[in-house]
């Protein structure tokens, strides 16, 4: 009897003619996701992907590995058996042995319509035999136990649970993105919204270091590992921002001064993505959330940028970020007190509705391409992989 985690896809099986490579992407993330847990072989399937197990016992953490996997829909543990209704009977008992359960369904699904046993026939019969096995009686709507069936030319396999995976695309597919990372609760899910889209993610943290302490370099460290298990291996751009700040303070109003330093972090951020090749900028703004990502403010820190600027929390408030940051693990580390660049010289009343005239203005009696190219020769860079051993949730 093998034991197999099957996957099941969404979006790719949408791509038409692209499909293949959109499936062989999901492939190879599969076998870096679940290197070193004993998964013996990754397969591709009809619309699926398999991973053989070489013992159960490998199963808590694979399934966890396999959760994370962008392109995953649903997987489920499964074992497959000779195509014969007496075959599935004689390893139940050893699998039921596994649950507890009053209550049960049998669910078959009769894919090779060759099998002379209509599923309907194979429902009865099996919830027949478990019945007299085990005692528990057939629930159709609430049972404590499901036994799924899928009849295959070459096999029958039985599995007794779905796990949702997040979906979304394999990460590779959709090219790379420069992230701004500050540290907080919502650029960390702003950069997995864009791996859940396909895209791998390069990592931009500017700090004030040494006018401030290292906390924000030392969470943002943390963070950029913990997402790293999303997309196996990344790289994390440490930028000092002080010297540019301490510029801005001695030229520009207190106003006005976060949407400098914003701007020279687009300038910054896009400098490094140019050389990555990296398609756009990613931030973790939602819309009014604060002064600076006001429309007009927004508008004002684009006027910099020449590739896209994407924000995938837009329209998000902050209970749904927050409730994102915690499924995905970021949350914990966010919250940590630190002191960001942002902190540093912090106006009590911030300009909300810039505009682009007045900060161009502000700007000009700076030394601008000076000061990017001065931060860019201070760039440290800090590489991450993954996998690395989790215990099974």
């Amino acid at each position: 009897m093998k034991i197999q985690v099957i996957v099941k896809t969404h979006e790719l099986a949408l791509k038409g003619k692209n499909r293949p490579w959109f499936m062989r992407r999901l492939v190879d993330n599969l076998k870096v996701a679940t290197r070193g847990t004993g998964v013996e072989r990754v397969w591709q399937g009809q619309m699926l992907v398999g991973l053989t197990l070489a013992d159960e016992a490998a199963w808590p953490e694979v399934r966890e590995r396999v959760r994370d996997c962008f392109g995953v829909a649903k997987f489920f543990k499964s074992y497959a058996v000779p195509p014969d209704l007496e075959t599935v009977k004689s390893v139940l008992p050893s699998l039921l042995e596994k649950h507890s359960f009053n209550s049960f369904r049998i669910t078959a699904n009769r894919a090779d319509k060759r099998f002379p046993i209509k599923s309907e026939d194979i429902n009865r019969d099996l919830g027949a035999f478990v019945k007299d096995l085990t005692g528990a009686k057939v629930d159709l709507k609430h049972p404590d136990l499901q036994i799924f069936l899928d009849v295959l030319p070459k096999e029958i396999i039985l599995y007794f649970e779905e796990v949702r995976g997040y979906g979304g695309l394999p990460v590779g597919v959709s090219g790379r993105v420069a992230a701004m990372l500050s540290g907080g609760i919502d650029s960390p899910v702003a950069a997995w919204q864009l791996m859940k889209r396909g895209c791998r993610v390069d990592f931009v943290h500017f700090h004030s270091y040494p006018l401030v302490d290292m906390s924000s370099i030392e969470k943002t460290i943390d963070l950029a590992q913990h997402l790293t298990r999303y997309q196996y291996d990344s790289r994390l751009f440490l930028v000092p921002l002080g010297d540019i700040q301490k510029q801005i303070i001695l030229s520009t109003p207190p106003a006005y001064r976060i949407l400098m330093y914003r701007r020279f972090m687009v300038r910054i951020t896009e400098a490094l993505a140019r050389e990555r090749r990296a398609k756009a900028i990613v931030t973790g703004e939602s819309c009014g959330q604060v002064s600076s990502q006001t429309l007009d403010n927004i508008a004002v820190i684009d006027a910099v940028a020449t590739l896209p600027i994407l924000r995938p929390l837009v329209g998000y408030n902050k209970e749904e970020i927050i409730n994102v940051a915690r499924s995905i693990g970021t949350y914990a580390t966010s919250i940590l007190p630190d002191q960001d660049c942002c902190s540093l010289f912090v106006p009590k009343h911030p300009e909300t509705r810039a505009r682009v005239e007045t900060v161009s203005r502000l700007e000009s009696v700076l030394p601008v391409d000076e000061l990017v190219q001065q931060a860019l020769g201070n760039v440290t860079v800090k590489k991450f992989s993954s996998p690395e051993p989790i215990a099974a949730g």
